[in-house]
Formats: structure tokens, C-alpha cells, sequence
């Protein structure tokens, strides 16, 4: 975690821009040509972050490891490179990218405590030009650790893992569901809504407030963390992290891998 004041003051990193707009895929690097910090690069969530759509596997499932490695190269990011990351959607997206190099064995990003919106209020310069990257050689990476498909989630809840749904409370009880085909949760799931790891402001709660967060999860199982698509799972993920639970895992495909069998079971 970064506080603002010390990207104020300047840090030797590459700086990443990851807002996006769910459901507007074009409306992040709109306000980022509209105004970002200095020599921010950005990284769009369906074209960078994520896979392309299938049938199955969920609506933002993995990209390929090898074509984000060549994108991150292109931009000067190889595995030891010093990384800060921001949104302005509460973590939402800029853990989506910390949980992604993370998972590659990269150097895990800070993220930008309080976003965008910190910066600006702190008096942080706005940049509209798009800088030049500075590429480098490309690492050889391999798959994603710390993460399970679905067959596994069924083989590690059998086995006594515990599965944390990071959706808001309607969606989890299945009273609204506003974007996939089938509403409610995987049986067994405990409702851990990722808003609540931050403040409304957009920061990151201190570690007494992250432990009550997930004081209703049993301690000593290991634990699996889905949301819709599993992008703001990765909000919960970066609070265990927090809190020194470096194990917990990432089921990508989420709620609408899930349904998607449901509601076509071949």
C-alpha cells in the first residue's frame, strides 16, 4: 500500500491506470486520456486484464500468461520492477492487476491508497498526454499460482476448504442479479462484500477493522474467494494479504462460470 503523500513526493516506479467502468468498457481510458497522474501507463480490464469470453469460465477469465507478459514488458514491467497501481473504484480493478502479478511471481504492485481521487486531492499534477514506454526483455513466466477452476473448488470444499463470496449482500441472497443468467451463491459460501475493505472514501481500512471483516470465517481451512467474475474477489484477496494470509485462493471464473453451468448444463 502507497499513501499519496509519498507518490506526491515521487517513487522510482512504473505507475499503472486501472480504472475502468463495468458495463462501459470504453469509459476508463476515456478518463484517463481526460486526466491521469504523470507518466501513468493504462491497462484496460477486458482487452489487458482478462481472457477472451467463452461459453464457459466466467466473464473475465485469465489472459494468457505469455501475452500479459509481453504487455507488461512492452510497458518496462519485468518481475523485480517496482510497481504502483491505481483506480478509483475502491480497489476494484488496481487489485484485479496486483492479484494477476502476484499470481505470475512479479513483484507484487503497490496499490494507491485512496485512488485517483487521493491524488487529486492532494494537489497531485494532472497529466493528459500518453507517455512513452520504456519496453524491456520479456520474462519467461509460467501458469497462475494460487488460484482453482471448478472441478478443483468442488474437490477443495469436499475437502474442507471454506468459499468466500465477495458480491454484495442482495446478489449473494439471490433477491437481485443484475448482470448474469442465474441469481444467488455456490452452497456453502460465506458473504464477505469487498466494499467493505475500504472506507467510502476509497481507503484502506487499518488491520483491526480488516481482521472484523472476516471474523465470521473460520480460521485453519483454507479459503477460496469468488465474486461475479473475479475482479473485485481480488479486493478480499489483497485484504487477507494484509492481514498476512498469503494463501488464500482465487476461484477466477467466479459466480458466472458457476451459473453458466446451471443454466447450460452440457
Amino acid at each position: 500500500m502507497l499513501d499519496t503523500e509519498e507518490l506526491v513526493a515521487g517513487v522510482d516506479a512504473v505507475i499503472i491506470d486501472c480504472r475502468f467502468v463495468l458495463g462501459k468498457p470504453g469509459a476508463g481510458y476515456e478518463q484517463y486520456l481526460a486526466g491521469h497522474i504523470p507518466g501513468a501507463h493504462y491497462l484496460h480490464l477486458e482487452d489487458d486484464l482478462s481472457g477472451p469470453v467463452a461459453r464457459h469460465g466466467g466473464r473475465h477469465p485469465l489472459p494468457d500468461p505469455g501475452t500479459l507478459a509481453a504487455r507488461l514488458a512492452g510497458l518496462g514491467i519485468g518481475l523485480e520492477t517496482p510497481v504502483v497501481a491505481y483506480d478509483d473504484s475502491r480497489f476494484a480493478f488496481a487489485a484485479r492487476f496486483w492479484w494477476l502479478l502476484r499470481a505470475l511471481g512479479y513483484r507484487p504492485p503497490s496499490l494507491l491508497n485512496g485512488g485517483y481521487q487521493a491524488w487529486v486531492a492532494a494537489g497531485g499534477a494532472v497529466a493528459t498526454d500518453v507517455p512513452s514506454p520504456r519496453p524491456c526483455p520479456q520474462p519467461a513466466v509460467g501458469g497462475y499460482a494460487g488460484c482453482c477452476d471448478i472441478g478443483e473448488l468442488a474437490q477443495l470444499q469436499a475437502a474442507g476448504a471454506v468459499l468466500l463470496d465477495s458480491r454484495e449482500p442482495r446478489r449473494y441472497a439471490g433477491l437481485e442479479e443484475p448482470i448474469d443468467p442465474v441469481a444467488g451463491h455456490i452452497p456453502g459460501a460465506l458473504n464477505v462484500p469487498w466494499q467493505r475493505v475500504s472506507d467510502e472514501r476509497g481507503h484502506l481500512r487499518d488491520p483491526a477493522a480488516l481482521a472484523e471483516h472476516f471474523a465470521a470465517v473460520p480460521g485453519g481451512a483454507p479459503r477460496i474467494v469468488y465474486c461475479g467474475s473475479g475482479v473485485t474477489a481480488c479486493v478480499n484477496l489483497y485484504a487477507l494479504a494484509q492481514l498476512g494470509d498469503n494463501g488464500a485462493l482465487l476461484y477466477p471464473g467466479s459466480w458466472s462460470d458457476w451459473c453458466s453451468y446451471l443454466a447450460s448444463p452440457d
